[in-house]
C-alpha cells in the first residue's frame, strides 16, 4: 500500500522529509498534533493568546530536536512533556507570588509521574475524539461543534440558525451525527 499523502504517512517518516526540507511534511506534523498541543495550557488555564505563545514555543521546540528524535512513536508524550514544562514556568511567571507556587505540581510534568502519565492518557483520549470528528461529514462536524463545543451552550433555535435547519429537526441530526462518531470511535477502539 502506498502512502503517497503527507496525512497518511507515519510520524517516522513525516520527521524523516521534515529534516530533509519537506515543508509539507513540517505543515502535517504540526497538523497531526495542534490540538493536542494547544490542549494542554488550556488545561493549566492559560487564556488563548498566552495558549498560542506556548503551542508556538513547543512547535520551536520539536523543529529543534526533530534531529534528536529516536522514537517517533513517542512524540505525543515529549510534546505533552515539553508542553506542561512550558506551562508550569508560564503558571510561576503568573503567580504573583513565585514562591507560593506548589512545587509539588512539578510530578504533574514529571515523565514518570503518575499524573503525567494520567494527563498523557486523558489528552490522547481527547485527541482520539477529535480525530474522529474530524472524520464526519461537514454537516455533522458543525454540529457537534455547536451542540458540544460552544461557551456558553447554543440552545437549539441558534444551532438551527446557524445551520439552515429546522428547530424540530435538530434532535434527529444530533442522533444521527452521535450514532456516526460512536461508530467511528468504536473502530478506533475508544
Amino acid at each position: 500500500m502506498s502512502l503517497s499523502s503527507p496525512k497518511d504517512w507515519p510520524n517516522s517518516r513525516l520527521i524523516a522529509e521534515c529534516l530533509n526540507g519537506n515543508q509539507q511534511a513540517w505543515h502535517m506534523l504540526v497538523e497531526r498534533y495542534k490540538n493536542l498541543i494547544y490542549s494542554v495550557p488550556l488545561k493549566y488555564g492559560a487564556p488563548p493568546q498566552d495558549a498560542a505563545d506556548i503551542f508556538q514555543a513547543v512547535c520551536l521546540d520539536l523543529f529543534n530536536e526533530l534531529p534528536r528524535i529516536r522514537d517517533a512513536d513517542a512524540i505525543q508524550g515529549w510534546l505533552v512533556r515539553v508542553a506542561s514544562n512550558k506551562c508550569y514556568h508560564w503558571k510561576r511567571n503568573q503567580t504573583a507570588h513565585p514562591q507560593e507556587w506548589d512545587e509539588s505540581r512539578m510530578e504533574n510534568i514529571s515523565e514518570n509521574g503518575p499524573a503525567a502519565a494520567e494527563m498523557l492518557v486523558g489528552l490522547q483520549r481527547e485527541q482520539i475524539v477529535r480525530d474522529a470528528i474530524e472524520q464526519l461529514p461537514p454537516r455533522c462536524r458543525q454540529m457537534i461543534s455547536l451542540l458540544f463545543f460552544e461557551h456558553p451552550p447554543l440552545p437549539y433555535s441558534e444551532v438551527a440558525a446557524r445551520l439552515s435547519l429546522a428547530r424540530g429537526s435538530i434532535g434527529f441530526i444530533r442522533g444521527r451525527c452521535l450514532r456516526r462518531l460512536r461508530k467511528i470511535l468504536e473502530e478506533k477502539g475508544f
